[in-house]
């Protein structure tokens, strides 16, 4: 079954348009946001903290988010949460000081809130409805679109704000969510929901205690949060910096790094699809080490790191997609929500903790290069975990 094949199921397609709205909304907004502060001359730590506002309630709400998603049914959830994203968007524009930056901060951090609901929802309801190749496919074209909604939402946010400045941005990003609400109220959903009267500390305690029950689905979650390690963000801004600002400017190099790391994820996906499985994950574990290997070798270049980025992306849909799906497929249906929001959280985490080591260690005087060698020793370390996983549990 093919990606196309898959997105003729009208549900399916659906979910999938709303979920590229939340996610290119975001981008979006954001380069409207990070002009906003800067025209308020905002310093270094306040930029920064509006920027932690953007992650922080996958690392700190996950309990909280999973148990939501268990206990609300879907269809009002996701109806809700898509209602206060727009809301949220739209309270951007009443910031007009940086004296206010503090709210923008709460509005921010509500709307990524809800953005990180949608998405544990949408993940947690898709194996209610789908199995097997339709929900590897299924979570494998969620994976392209945030790389897909990252490279445009950047790209045209960066023209409107440029042409029409940040509140007409704001605005922009309104209308484009009350297109994916009204796509949304036509959904058709018959699934027979549960509610689920547990106290919210119950709720809690229990899906903790299911993992360590579990060790299959925490070895799993292990797995798949090893993808965080591809975060090359602060890593493609320090290469601009550092060697690429005589060849080209800053933000362009920026831009065309992150936007061949976008089309490889997409033709990734479609070459490698159907060569993922069980067996040989790890071989896609340990490719993954050659290919970040091979960019930190042609770094010093701006055109050969394009190249080097390119093949980077190449596998880290087919792997973030099928670990994910592996662990949908070993989640009882009535702790999905919670499960789903605890992995999310491990693997920010992983993301998070990162990014900062990066900083952190160039700032220390390593080179980029060698950061980037010890990032791809970690997908050898993850390649023969998952053997040792494989042999113990599969």
């Amino acid at each position: 079954m093919t990606h196309l094949q898959t997105l003729k199921n009208p549900l399916v397609a659906k979910l999938t348009f709303i979920q590229f709205i939340s996610y290119f909304g975001a981008w979006f907004s954001q380069v409207a946001i990070a002009s906003m502060i800067l025209e308020f001359r905002a310093n270094d730590i306040v930029i920064s903290l509006v920027f932690v506002m953007s992650f922080l309630p996958a690392m700190i709400l996950a309990p909280i988010n999973g148990m939501i998603v268990d206990r609300i049914g879907f269809k009002k959830l996701m109806g809700i949460a898509l209602l206060v994203e727009m809301s949220m968007t739209l309270l951007f524009t009443t910031i007009n000081s940086l004296d206010l930056v503090w709210l923008l901060m709460i509005f921010i951090f509500i709307r990524t809130t809800c953005a990180t609901i949608i998405f544990t929802a949408e993940m947690s309801f898709l194996p209610k409805i789908l199995e097997g190749k339709m929900l590897q496919n299924t979570n494998e074209i969620h994976s392209a679109i945030w790389s897909i909604s990252f490279a445009l939402g950047m790209a045209f946010g960066g023209l409107s704000t440029h042409y029409f400045g940040y509140d007409v941005t704001f605005l922009i990003d309104v209308s484009l969510y009350t297109i994916a609400l009204m796509i949304f109220f036509t959904l058709k959903i018959n699934l027979d929901e549960k509610p689920n009267y547990q106290s919210s500390l119950s709720m809690i305690k229990e899906a903790f205690e299911y993992i360590r029950r579990n060790k299959k689905i925490f070895h799993l979650m292990m797995v798949h949060a090893v993808i965080g390690l591809t975060v090359f963000d602060v890593i493609v801004a320090l290469l601009a910096k550092v060697y690429y600002a005589d060849t080209i400017s800053e933000p362009l190099a920026i831009g065309w790094l992150n936007a061949i790391r976008a089309v490889g994820l997409v033709i990734g996906m479609m070459i490698f699809n159907r060569y993922v499985d069980k067996r040989n994950l790890h071989l896609f574990l340990f490719a993954e080490a050659i290919f970040i290997s091979f960019w930190a070798l042609l770094q010093n270049d701006f055109y050969l790191s394009i190249l080097g980025m390119f093949s980077v992306g190449l596998l880290v849909t087919n792997l973030w997609a099928y670990t994910y799906t592996m662990l949908q497929e070993e989640i009882d249906s009535s702790y999905l929500g919670r499960i789903l929001a605890y992995n999310d959280m491990l693997f920010m985490g992983i993301a998070v903790t990162t990014t900062l080591l990066i900083g952190y260690a160039s700032e220390k005087g390593i080179k980029l290069e060698n950061i980037t060698l010890t990032i791809a020793f970690g997908f050898v370390i993850s390649g023969f975990y998952y053997i040792w996983f494989k042999r113990k549990y599969l």
